[in-house]
């Protein structure tokens, strides 16, 4: 591992910096999970979306990777290895596995009458199980035939009937083609969007290079947080979708469905059935700034030290037939029938639904899984922890009285203004102003293109930044809701390590109503290099005034900043142990890249004898975890103490 402490341009001594030692530094350890490129660690799914410009061994490498997630014998020839993968990836015509034709079915509410005089009632026999009970009116038994039943309905029939129709909108991120995230561990009844929380924090756990138990070890209890959520909740059959429909479809609601339904059950499924967890729990949802909103609660934890590790994410599986024709109403998807006319073609060209600054006509929905792992600074030293970034700064805001709930507003200009200043004073203005990048919250729409951009623009000129490079990449992955800055994340991580921005691909040209004039907007990668790739600013739009910005510090400068803190001493130390942790790491790509991915999911594993847990006035010992919970004192309140 090189680190680097001379960086041309920036601040070589800053009183913030110094302000910098009262807080600790949230360093990124572990980024995992899974959307429409892949799997997130190792840089997988970043690297699908840069494939043309690697390598041919690096290309190789990723293919191979890439058909083990997707069961696909990696020994097939290149070409066809290559073809199959890449089609397989990405945004794509939505497929039989993750919406059934069967459940393209739409019910047609129609009466039955009788066919000659109302006299002469209805006759059906039915299985008697299927009878109703009690009878609706007008309804009578004719004939008990044991199994069957003759009914005769004198007074009509008002009934549903499925018929097919084609859904409107025919394009998502899903999953890569033929990987099915409840099929690497025991998620009987699991709603999708669960079964991808629990495969997203194991790869981000597997990920970190060190065993959670030896973690544990060096913590209380109280010291370790996970924050995750879902923004839709888990509206598959297993969850509130079949809680919902039971009724209406004649089926009977299950004991699972409600619970598992629970937009906090991401962060639930995690302390019950990955970690084991005791500790701090919580999931924030701010629509599609969840992420942001989680990792912001992780990141003031630790800077404040009240946490030393935590899990930050969110998990949402959004593709089924009710959340397409609930944004299809708003109007805010990309249908197949504005694509056409957008193209001016009879044929849908799916892989480019998502157009984000180009010509476009609505966002393309996504599910996906993203979890980071964040230490304190001195933790991950202590432990030789992989260092990907580190995360100063989180800004959240809300836009102030609105005229319409999707409608933007002030809040963005706030969070972006604030993690740009915020970076500028780390590291000062030559860092922002060359060495940065935008990863654009870029949803696909038409009006996000115009006000997003004039956001940018904006900001740009006002702390001088000229041609700032934007990625968008929903372009490849499309918008994932409560995940969707997890998944910019996770291509941050990759363009610090290779120094290369994705273009966005899916658009020929920057439309012609956005505003690019401080901007680099290209529909080609952009060569960064590393030294050139300092500071990511992921940015984020949702729903009802949900605006967040993160400022994200690559490695390098992750490293100086904790050089000028630590020492050398410190840093001997840690490169001695992070040999083997990098070991470890290796060793989990090499099983992954076979389509071993090794989920956690420890059902009924490690139950905690309640009647053992020892408490005392100053300290809870829970069994199973080697340090003691300290009850604290006053919370910082002890100028409060009332005299006794």
């Amino acid at each position: 591992m090189t680190i680097k402490s001379d960086f041309s341009g920036l601040k070589s001594h800053n009183p913030f910096w110094a302000g910098m030692l009262m807080n600790r530094l949230p360093v990124i350890v572990s980024c995992g999970g899974y959307n429409a490129a892949g799997r997130s660690s190792g840089n997988l799914a970043y690297r699908r979306m840069i494939y043309e410009s690697l390598s041919s061994s690096q290309q190789r490498q990723t293919l191979t990777a890439l058909a083990g997630l997707m069961s696909i014998d990696a020994e097939v020839g290149n070409e066809s290895l290559q073809a199959r993968v890449l089609e397989g990836t990405l945004v794509r015509k939505i497929e039989s596995d993750v919406i059934p034709p069967q459940l393209m079915k739409f019910g047609h509410r129609v009466q039955l009458n009788q066919v000659s005089d109302a006299v002469t009632p209805i006759s059906l026999r039915l299985s008697a199980k299927d009878v109703p009970n009690p009878l609706p009116a007008g309804w009578r038994i004719a004939q008990d035939l044991g199994t069957k039943v003759e009914v005769e309905i004198v007074s009509g029939v008002d009934a549903l009937v499925e018929v097919p129709q084609t859904l409107p909108v025919q394009s998502a991120g899903q999953l890569p083609q033929g990987f099915n995230p409840g099929a690497h561990y025991r998620s009987i009844h699991h709603p999708r969007g669960l079964q991808l929380a629990v495969m997203g924090a194991s790869d981000a756990v597997n990920s970190l290079g060190i065993q959670w138990k030896d973690i544990v070890r060096h913590v209380r209890p109280d010291e370790i947080a996970v924050y995750s959520s879902s923004v839709m909740s888990q509206l598959d059959e297993n969850g509130f979708g079949g809680l919902m429909l039971g009724r209406t479809r004649g089926r009977r609601v299950s004991s699972k469905q409600l619970p598992l339904g629970l937009n906090t059950m991401p962060a639930d499924f995690i302390n019950a059935y990955v970690l084991g967890s005791v500790g701090v729990t919580g999931g924030v949802t701010g629509a599609c700034a969840t992420f942001l909103y989680n990792l912001r609660a992780g990141i003031e934890d630790i800077k404040s030290g009240r946490r030393r590790v935590v899990m930050v994410g969110s998990s949402e599986a959004p593709i089924v037939p009710e959340v397409i024709d609930g944004y299809s109403a708003m109007s805010a998807l990309a249908t197949d029938e504005d694509l056409r006319k957008l193209d001016g073609t009879s044929d849908v060209d799916y892989r480019r639904a998502s157009r984000p600054f180009g010509e476009n006509c609505g966002f393309t929905l996504a599910e996906s899984s993203q979890y980071v792992i964040l230490m304190d600074d001195t933790l991950a030293l202590e432990l030789g922890a992989p260092i990907l970034g580190s995360v100063p700064g989180v800004y959240v805001n809300a836009d102030g009285y609105k005229k319409s709930i999707s409608a933007p507003g002030p809040g963005n200009y706030i969070t972006l203004a604030s993690a740009v200043a915020q970076a500028r004073e780390l590291l000062g203005d030559g860092a922002i102003q060359t060495r940065s990048f935008v990863q654009a919250h870029g949803s696909s729409t038409p009006h996000n293109r115009v006000s997003e951009s004039l956001i940018l623009d904006k900001i740009a000129d006002v702390f001088g930044i000229k041609d700032w490079p934007v990625a968008a990449i929903k372009s490849y992955v499309g918008h994932s809701l409560g995940p969707a800055s997890g998944d910019q994340l996770g291509a941050s991580l990759g363009t610090f390590e290779h120094g290369i921005l994705p273009g966005i691909k899916t658009i020929s040209s920057v439309a012609s109503d956005v505003h690019s004039k401080r901007l680099s907007i290209s529909n080609r990668d952009q060569e960064l290099g590393c030294e050139n790739a300092l500071i990511a600013f992921l940015n984020s739009k949702g729903f009802g005034g949900n605006n967040a910005t993160a400022t994200i510090l690559a490695p390098s400068v992750t490293r100086s900043m904790l050089t000028q803190r630590h020492g050398q001493k410190v840093w001997q130390r840690y490169h001695e142990l992070h040999e083997g942790v990098q070991t470890a790491i290796g060793e989990y790509y090499a099983s992954a890249a076979r389509g071993k991915l090794n989920a956690i999911y420890r059902f009924g594993e490690g139950l905690i004898d309640e009647e053992a847990v020892a408490i005392d006035t100053d300290q809870v010992q829970i069994p199973g975890f080697p340090n003691a919970l300290k009850l604290k004192g006053g919370e910082g309140f002890e100028d409060l103490v009332l005299k006794r």
